[in-house]
């Protein structure tokens, strides 16, 4: 298994917590039972550590045609909207919800140049919240396509969620499935694109990025 470089950063800071927190236990708890679970706990603790910053290795079959889901979850909002930071206009809206167990890593919804991204402050109301979508800290990402057409994807933190990287920045290239970002603990990413798109997701479906087709872009629904 391949730790994301976030998780690099992370972990050692983590388990030498764990590691101080393991010798108080050590010295104040031994003697009672209390002592086996608390240490069970910090095992699965340090387990569950790993485990949020595994990065999976995935084949992407690019296809410019389509969309593709920036980031692995559930989908919780499927619905025609009014976006406007950059849009000023109709467009697709499609969250999707990471909970702690989903790959945490985003990638580009489709291949193009990043031509507008911004980085604002807010609140951290539970990311399933649909309020948080405009009220959460959040970093926007817009990404143009060879033929002009330009897909904004989302990046919000939640309650436990509150650290937003992002690796792409304006000027830059991506490739369709490539990563371009990666929000820590818990988050929702909300996609935004023409309404002219025939939507391929349903409401709950798990979507897995770089592989799940949110939307074909030569159709019409």
């Amino acid at each position: 298994m391949i730790i994301h470089r976030e998780g690099q950063k992370i972990i050692p800071k983590a388990f030498f917590l764990l590691a101080v927190l393991d010798a108080i236990i050590y010295f104040l708890a031994r003697d009672h039972a209390i002592f086996y679970f608390l240490m069970a706990a910090s095992l699965l603790l340090a387990i569950l550590i790993i485990f949020f910053f595994r990065e999976p290795i995935r084949t992407i079959e690019k296809n410019h045609d389509h969309v593709l889901a920036p980031a692995d979850g559930e989908i919780v909002e499927i619905l025609k909207t009014q976006e406007k930071e950059y849009f000023e206009g109709e467009c697709w809206q499609v969250s999707i919800f990471m909970s702690v167990f989903d790959v945490h890593q985003n990638r580009a919804p489709v291949s193009g140049e990043v031509v507008y991204q911004e980085h604002r402050k807010g609140a951290f109301y539970p990311a399933f919240v649909k309020k948080s979508s405009d009220k959460n800290e959040r970093c926007s990402t817009v990404f143009r396509m060879k033929n002009g057409t330009e897909v904004m994807s989302r990046q919000i933190a939640g309650t436990v969620a509150q650290r937003i990287v992002t690796y792409k920045k304006p000027g830059d290239m991506a490739e369709q499935g490539q990563e371009y970002g990666f929000i820590r603990f818990g988050s929702r990413v909300d996609l935004f694109f023409p309404p002219e798109a025939q939507i391929d997701v349903q409401l709950h479906h798990k979507s897995v990025g770089g592989k799940t087709i949110i939307a074909s872009l030569n159709k019409q629904k």
